[in-house]
């Protein structure tokens, strides 16, 4: 069983780490910075760095592969369709990668950048920058049509699913969540909840898709009540999901 934590980085960065006591190996998604992951293995003498995952070409998620690598040696898996410095393994949509005795399926998941991946294991979700909890990721390189085709694939996996996506933004994706349905109760019930673990200095990470469904407005697009506020936002009636979501997207942009 994969035992996985946080190692912050940066300001609101989380290195996610995933252990397995058996052997004493690790692998980290998206190291932006190596300082963290370094610190941790000085802490735990005997482990071993054997697989870094990344899952999109930005700096606060590649910035500290090569130095892990040169390292450690562990093999860096990234997507194809982007630049990943030190990468071994290019992946693509439906590629499997065995990653401490996991197999995890790649998905191509394009938006925030064009060639961004998620990794899936049995009810766990590492998602990079395009879902996040309550929120997603900014359109960089992609259109709406493709980010929401993309939210819509993450979706459809089990609602017990596990995010771990790779910044603590659930606050303020909370209050904007909150302005598009303010009288959805569990948007409500979520974001005292978050504030409290806030106010403690605690991360509002992983979520799960069951609470994303009922509390993201990007994975919300068909509710009768985020199509209206859309087209209030931007005087149009937004005939496809996907137009709506466009909408709530620029809203964001600018919330």
């Amino acid at each position: 069983m994969i035992q996985i934590s946080a190692l912050p980085a940066f300001t609101d960065n989380y290195i996610w780490l995933l252990q397995d006591q058996h052997h004493q190996r690790c692998a980290v998604v998206d190291p932006g910075d190596a300082a963290p992951v370094v610190a941790w293995l000085q802490q735990h003498p005997g482990w071993v760095l054997s697989d870094i995952l990344i899952t999109h070409h930005h700096h606060d998620h590649v910035g500290g592969v090569e130095q892990l690598k040169q390292l450690s040696g562990a093999t860096v898996y990234g997507p194809a369709r982007e630049n990943i410095p030190g990468r071994d393994v290019a992946l693509d949509d439906q590629d499997q990668v065995s990653v401490l005795g996991c197999e995890f399926r790649v998905m191509s998941v394009p938006g925030h950048t064009l060639g961004h991946i998620a990794y899936y294991h049995d009810g766990l979700l590492f998602c990079g920058d395009t879902l996040f909890a309550a929120g997603c990721g900014r359109l960089f390189e992609g259109t709406p049509e493709q980010m929401h085709q993309s939210l819509d694939s993450l979706a459809a996996l089990p609602a017990e699913t596990r995010v771990y996506c790779t910044h603590e933004y659930t606050l303020s994706n909370l209050k904007f969540a909150q302005a598009v349905e303010p009288h959805n109760p569990d948007i409500a019930e979520r974001l005292a909840t978050v504030i409290q673990l806030r106010e403690d200095g605690r991360m509002t990470l992983p979520s799960t898709l069951a609470l994303e469904k009922l509390t993201n407005p990007f994975l919300r697009t068909a509710e009768t009540s985020v199509k209206q506020k859309a087209d209030e936002r931007n005087g149009l009636d937004n005939l496809s999901q996907s137009a709506v979501f466009a909408a709530l997207r620029a809203w964001k942009d600018k919330f």
